[in-house]
């Protein structure tokens, strides 16, 4: 429950960010320049975040796998996004952001303990 505690919170802090950007550009901001599906993609973290902080303790299993596919999805949407936009040569400068760089390695934490929460999750009903 530890693990699934610190997924949640880390979550509900992603949540927290992207309803701050929502508040401070608006429901209909396009990123700075994103593409309608992007946007929206981003604007719906805003509720996916929390939502799936909450489903991993009311049903563990099911919230560990959306955690799962959230943040690898959050991840790559990201990369691709900085690869698209960034000028030749500046990709690596711009990946490294912290921003860019805490999801990185919330992705890698949540890899590195997905078995043991499984593991929890299971042994808990």
């Amino acid at each position: 429950m530890i693990i699934l505690g610190i997924w949640a919170a880390c979550l509900l802090t992603a949540g927290l960010n992207h309803a701050r950007l929502l508040v401070q550009h608006g429901l209909c901001w396009d990123y700075g320049g994103l593409n309608s599906i992007s946007a929206a993609y981003q604007t719906g973290l805003t509720f996916l975040d929390p939502l799936v902080a909450v489903i991993l303790f009311i049903r563990p299993r099911v919230g560990i796998v959306a955690t799962i596919v959230l943040i690898i999805t959050n991840v790559i949407h990201n990369l691709a996004t900085i690869a698209y936009f960034a000028p030749e040569g500046e990709f690596l400068m711009r990946a490294s952001h912290p921003i860019t760089l805490s999801q990185f390695a919330f992705m890698l934490f949540v890899i590195a303990t997905t078995r043991r929460a499984w593991l929890g999750a299971i042994r808990s009903g």
